[in-house]
């Protein structure tokens, strides 16, 4: 007997039930970015590897060691999309979006990528909603940013959730912090992870995300960024926390809060699940002001953030929902199939869902089907033009007019 096919360690088949709960996650976003002026962007899944090194980082762990990177057949280097903001910048770019009303707003929701080790709610292919606001530095779109992420959780019912925020400066600040933190890691180089070590010149701050017991305790009492904010970039993180006040978000400082991406700068911020474990985060983001002038762009301020959707629906409360269809058409004898299709059809084009039997099943054996489906309502055809109607929920049943069934189901003349 041939081995049974399996789908490809860290991917997985998205099922009708669990459908069902995506497609109510998407209509939320849908609402919510609309009602906030946002448009939606598509963008391919794959692009040219030198977009991920260039704008997400080469000492990222993204670039390093989870990009599915692949030549086509024409030797250029492709990868699967990692993630979602390099990609519309490109498009920003490209497309001379520059030349729009600013800011532009940009929404996304799709597949990507990365070769990570698989876990509840991470996988190699995942999905993310996400949000761009390119085009303004003002710290409005900061808070902004962060005050709609927390009402699509809000409305998908994500309990146990918490707001953190920090503050990477501008990037010179960024650049003296660097400096002393190298000296801190380099002093201190005996304790940290090898990974760490090897990147404490291409980007010290990563060893805020570090896993290593022994690194975690050297980072305990490293200098932290958003301790040394000064002058205009002390004024602007304040400002935004204001604005969280007045928006109603609570929030905590996290120092050690860094993100994984390079592109990052000023305002950073994640929300995080306790039902989720170790792994806590659900979506998070930041300001890039560096990145679309790095991409090739005109010097751009931009803010952003993505949150997994498997992610989202694990953290859940929400469960699979029962399935419900408005009508279940039966058939008494075999004779009836072509009466049962034309009947159908015209209840779906009168807006209500409607099966029939497909499986040959006893009338006895219909009715189960349609309480299995959850079918409000059963219209049973008999011999002639007879017609009975079964109403699932009080077991009443009564004959109807063969001429008005829709009528009769829904109340109309």
């Amino acid at each position: 007997m041939p081995e049974r096919p399996k789908a490809p360690r860290g991917t997985f088949d998205v099922l009708p039930g669990n459908a069902t709960l995506r497609a109510r996650a998407l209509a939320a976003a849908e609402g919510i970015f609309d009602r906030a002026g946002f448009g939606r962007i598509e963008t391919p899944v794959f692009e040219d590897t030198n977009l991920f090194k260039r704008g997400v980082g080469e000492s990222t762990d993204i670039v390093e060691k989870e990009m599915f990177t692949f030549d086509d057949l024409g030797g250029r280097s492709i990868t699967l999309r990692p993630e979602g903001t390099a990609a519309v910048c490109r498009a920003y770019v490209e497309h001379g979006m520059h030349k729009l009303a600013q800011p532009v707003r940009l929404w996304y929701w799709g597949p990507f990528f990365r070769y990570e080790a698989p876990q509840a709610g991470r996988y190699r292919q995942f999905h993310q909603v996400g949000l761009e606001t390119i085009g303004t530095d003002d710290p409005l779109a900061d808070a902004e940013a962060i005050v709609i992420l927390s009402e699509l959780l809000d409305e998908l019912e994500i309990p146990g959730v918490e707001c953190r925020v920090s503050s990477l400066g501008s990037h010179v600040a960024r650049a003296a912090y660097r400096e002393e933190l190298t000296a801190y890691l380099r002093a201190n180089e005996g304790d940290l992870s090898e990974d760490v070590r090897r990147r404490i010149d291409l980007n010290p701050l990563r060893a805020f995300d570090a896993k290593d017991e022994s690194t975690k305790g050297v980072m305990e009492n490293a200098p932290k960024l958003v301790e040394r904010l000064e002058g205009s970039d002390a004024e602007r993180f304040a400002e935004v926390r204001a604005l969280l006040d007045d928006s109603g978000i609570e929030h905590e400082v996290d120092p050690t809060l860094v993100r994984g991406l390079d592109y990052y700068s000023h305002t950073v911020f994640a929300f995080t699940c306790d039902r989720l474990g170790a792994q806590s985060e659900i979506g998070g983001g930041g300001r890039y002001d560096g990145l679309i002038a790095e991409l090739g762009g005109p010097d751009t301020a931009a803010v952003g953030w993505a949150a997994g959707i498997e992610r989202i629906l694990l953290a859940s409360a929400a469960a699979e929902p029962e399935p419900t269809r408005d009508v279940f058409v039966a058939v008494g004898d075999g004779g009836q199939a072509r009466r049962a299709m034309a009947l159908v059809t015209e209840l779906r084009h009168a807006g209500l869902s409607a099966e029939l039997d497909l499986a040959g099943r006893s009338l006895k054996g219909q009715l189960k089907q349609a309480n299995r489906i959850g079918a409000r309502a059963v219209v049973i055809l008999e011999a002639g033009d007879a017609v009975q109607i079964k109403d699932m929920e009080t077991g009443q049943q009564r004959s109807g007019d063969a001429g008005r069934v829709l009528e009769e189901l829904t109340g109309r003349d």
